[in-house]
């Protein structure tokens, strides 16, 4: 494993002629998916000070905020596991030590090296759950298998969502251009933010969502203007097995997505941010599309998840039976284009299956 500091952060690091990957050891983010065409990594690195999640105390890192979320704020970067909550905790659950989103997003994961690849760890004790990521480089893709373990002995609904953030210098938000395979979709009853432009709880058809203005806007980009904020929820096409979104930077000349089977993540959530939060540590100053793909279609409390139970006929979560085991894998796709292609595919490529 080639150790590294990213951001002032402990990493592990694996690269190829086109691609560097890093991986945050607490929290297990995925940092970068460097472009070396390019020059460029799509994924987000906030603009504050990030430090180690297991560094984190309320005292003494007032700037990350006093709600459920610090915690993971204060190390939150790029591609973020959320497992197995998406969305906050109750105030039992965060009275017993559960933070946004779960502890997938603040665990110190063990990290090993296998020839071209990296495999990461962790155990969530309070869920119960062991975690097993690979991610493997295959030239201009990343090849990503998970396994998620119950420990417990019971059935249990969980939320497992790719929480995939963009940000600055490949975001620009009016410029970038997005595609993917939704169908349909509805804009959130609540806004992350504090300018949401959408028009709340409405239903639409993938990409023209109706305004709070009486417009329409296009989600194959984002709103250009500043402040702005919203959060809406799409279906994966059930025409295709496989799902997918694309970004393309004009600038950068290059396309960046995730591509998944549907069956195994038939949502995708669309987080804007747009210079829209106030307060610590967003101060007005954070550009970013989160693209979040998962079994979950809002970020929520577990209680209002199952309650949800369905949208579209559709489920809102996931069952994992007794001492059971799910497993599923999806690809990162970079590569150069003049244009934005209208989708994106697996790569045909002879991998082993370990």
């Amino acid at each position: 494993m080639s150790e590294t500091i990213f951001k002032g952060r402990h990493a592990a690091t694996i690269e190829n002629d086109h691609l560097r990957v890093t991986v945050l050891v607490e929290g297990g983010h995925i940092a970068e998916v460097f472009d070396k065409q390019a020059g460029v990594s799509p994924l987000w690195v906030p603009h504050w000070n990030s430090i180690e999640p297991s560094l984190y105390s309320p005292v003494q890192h007032p700037q990350f905020g006093e709600g459920s979320d610090a915690k993971l704020l204060a190390g939150i970067m790029g591609h973020n596991l959320c497992l197995d909550l998406f969305g906050g905790p109750s105030t039992e659950e965060a009275e017993a030590g559960f933070t946004a989103h779960g502890e997938g997003s603040v665990g110190r994961y063990e990290i090993d090296e296998t020839p071209n690849r990296l495999v990461t760890r962790l155990n969530l004790p309070l869920a119960q759950l062991a975690f097993v990521r690979s991610i493997q480089l295959c030239e201009n893709y990343v090849l990503i298998r998970e396994c998620l373990e119950n420990l417990a002995e019971f059935d249990r609904p969980i939320a497992w969502t790719q929480h995939v953030t963009l940000s600055p210098p490949f975001l620009d938000p009016a410029t970038t251009q997005f595609r993917a395979s939704m169908t349909r979709s509805i804009v959130g009853e609540s806004d992350p933010g504090s300018n949401a432009y959408l028009k709340r709880g409405a239903e639409f058809a993938w990409p023209t969502a109706p305004r709070e203005d009486g417009g329409i806007a296009d989600l194959s980009q984002m709103q250009g203007t500043a402040p702005a904020s919203g959060y809406t929820a799409h279906l994966a096409d059930p025409r295709h097995q496989d799902a997918f979104f694309l970004a393309y930077s004009p600038q950068y000349q290059l396309a960046f997505g995730y591509i998944w089977k549907r069956t195994d993540f038939p949502w995708m959530g669309i987080w804007e941010e747009n210079c829209s939060r106030q307060l610590t540590p967003w101060d007005a100053h954070t550009i970013t599309r989160g693209m979040e793909f998962g079994v979950s279609p809002f970020p929520e409390s577990r209680r209002e998840m199952v309650d949800r139970g369905k949208l579209f006929d559709v489920p809102t979560y996931r069952w994992i039976p007794s001492k059971g085991r799910l497993e599923v894998e999806y690809w990162i796709c970079s590569q150069p284009a003049a244009s934005i292609p209208e989708k994106l595919s697996a790569p045909d490529l002879a991998l082993p299956v370990s």
